[in-house]
């Protein structure tokens, strides 16, 4: 599965293609392309991969959020920087050295021996994916004629698409099958062939550009933002596991008075010492400030379903990494159909309303998940997820598709770069926090929730333990010592910990055949426990979710009727 923002590529500059034409130029859209598909499929697969990372390195859910959560943010922290940076040293020299660098860093994230190492692994793959990223378009921009790009942006979505549903598939094949005994790693270290091979071939076949007029960087501007988000994230990840102590909503407040004076910064000092990386006049545009903040909701709606549904599969219904790769697929099919025909025909028919009848029907297929969920419980199976997949992912295609064209068209041109590195940055930050919020509208109640799975199978446990030769009066303590065992255990904050409330023996009075009996008839129900805990949390997040779509669909009716198309 993948974040719905992947399915466009951020960029900062549009430049125009200039002097004769690049002989070389489908050569370089190879290279571009692949990089392209190369980002887009590690998101896909590291989705699918999650819970085995988590067993296999004894994480915790918080380090869990970290490793995904962590490449997002370095990923916005750096995207208008990075940008920048190709538009003052050239294009081509700052893609490949952001090549280089995710190769690098896709190595030490398969080469990972602890949740932390692998977390800064996934940090620096972030930031030199936001060094890579915003050249692809440019690139583009400058080796192609104008009559030639709309082909070659079509060849990019394409591209887009195919990774949004190949990459869960082939993270499930390589994590299930576990190639050399590597676990999860091999979904990083397929990286390094391709990696080394564009790097070689950008060397050759692109051509480096750079912009006459390069903007300054605004690095006190970053340093804020990227504080100012941190401040804000990190508490949402580890507040649960720390029993959300006074410093952590010390630091929420502190990310507000930081991003307010990131405000007072752009508007003063940073118009006197260069363009700041957020310049407030792009506001005035009622568009852009519309489009921002639908991105940033929306995928902080988003976000969050991702990795609750990742979660739900793996560990709470026991599906193997393939089998939740493909369940994906009605999604991903879903976003690309609607895409598809947003862009084209019902964007310029509809306007905004394209929109709004996407984050309805997103909305919608979120309602029916729950009733699916609700109706089968944890005896689901994938098929049944089919049409509320299918719904959602044609609610998010006719929102990200024609969602940059919606947020840019009352942006003047020379301001368009700056706007759309905003929008496509507001992306990463919506799915960072959506990301940081699963511990709270996901975890946090799974305790509770654990308690209410046991209340509702007691009946069918007393039964067994009745014909198993149980006293009457034990059945009672013998249930509630489980309930609190199953509470303890889905309120740990590391899977890899047994509460010590599920260490206690049966009572000392059953004889030792009835007690194992007993200890063997516990266990066959955890794994039921464990599915209908997850699942009734899953319920609860996505009602959250649905109520983040519900906002994000009220903003868009600021949007203008109708959008301007952009060629960013």
């Amino acid at each position: 599965m993948t974040s719905p923002n992947e399915t466009s590529a951020p960029t900062v500059s549009a430049p125009e293609q200039t002097g004769p034409v690049d002989p070389k130029r489908w050569l370089a859209l190879t290279v571009v392309l692949v990089a392209a598909f190369m980002d887009l499929l590690d998101v896909t697969i590291v989705n699918v991969a999650i819970p085995s990372i988590q067993h296999d390195l004894n994480a915790g859910y918080s380090e869990i959020q970290w490793v995904a959560a962590g490449y997002s943010l370095a990923f916005a922290a750096g995207l208008i920087t990075g940008g920048r940076l190709g538009d003052i040293y050239g294009r081509k020299l700052i893609f490949v050295i952001g090549m280089a660098g995710f190769t690098v860093a896709s190595a030490l994230s398969g080469l990972a021996t602890s949740p932390e190492f692998l977390i800064g692994a996934r940090i620096f793959q972030g930031a030199m994916a936001a060094l890579m990223v915003p050249q692809i378009l440019a690139i583009i921009h400058v080796s192609f004629p104008k009559e030639e790009r709309g082909k070659v942006f079509g060849m990019y979505g394409g591209i887009a698409g195919s990774a949004t549903v190949f990459g869960p598939i082939i993270g499930g094949l390589l994590v299930q099958y576990n190639l050399f005994g590597w676990e999860w790693r091999p979904i990083f270290l397929v990286n390094i062939p391709v990696g080394v091979l564009g790097v070689i071939a950008a060397l050759f076949y692109i051509r480096e550009s750079k912009s006459e007029k390069a903007l300054r960087l605004d690095l006190v501007g970053m340093a804020l933002v990227t504080v100012g988000v941190l401040l804000l994230v990190y508490p949402l990840t580890e507040g649960r596991d720390l029993g959300w102590p006074a410093w952590t909503f010390a630091m929420i407040g502190g990310s507000a008075v930081v991003l307010v004076a990131f405000v007072y910064y752009s508007r003063s000092v940073g118009r006197r010492l260069g363009s700041p990386l957020l310049p407030l006049s792009l506001f005035s545009a009622r568009s852009f400030a519309s489009g921002f903040n639908v991105n940033l909701v929306f995928n902080l709606a988003t976000g969050s379903f991702f990795l609750m549904w990742t979660l739900y599969m793996q560990d709470g219904l026991g599906w193997t990494p393939l089998h939740a790769g493909l369940t994906g697929i009605p999604w991903s099919l879903g976003l690309a159909i609607a895409a598809g025909l947003s862009v084209q025909y019902l964007a310029p028919a509809l306007g905004k309303f394209t929109l709004i009848i996407g984050g309805v029907l997103l909305s919608l297929g979120a309602l029916l998940f729950i009733g699916t969920v609700g109706r089968y419980s944890t005896g689901i199976h994938s098929w049944e997820m089919i049409p509320a997949l299918f719904v959602m992912g044609l609610g998010v295609g006719l929102v990200v598709a024609p969602l940059m064209d919606f947020a840019l068209t009352d942006v003047p041109n020379e301001s368009a770069g700056s706007a759309s590195g905003a929008i496509n940055m507001t992306w990463q930050m919506g799915m960072t926090v959506g990301i940081a919020i699963v511990g709270v509208i996901f975890l946090s109640p799974m305790g509770a929730q654990a308690g209410k799975a046991v209340d509702s199978l007691t009946p069918q446990i007393t039964q067994q333990l009745t014909a198993a030769g149980v006293p009457e009066p034990l059945n009672a303590p013998i249930i509630a010592a489980y309930k609190q065992c199953a509470q303890d255990r889905a309120s740990e904050t590391d899977s890899s910990v047994t509460p010590a409330s599920c260490k206690q023996a049966p009572p000392s009075e059953l004889p030792a055949a009835t007690a194992t009996k007993v200890e063997q008839i516990l266990e066959g129900e955890a794994a039921t426990v464990d599915a209908k805990t997850f699942s009734d949390s899953f319920q609860i997040g996505l009602v959250y979710v649905i109520g983040f779509v519900l906002l994000t669909t009220a903003i868009m009716f600021a949007l203008p009727k109708k959008a301007k198309p952009q060629e960013l």
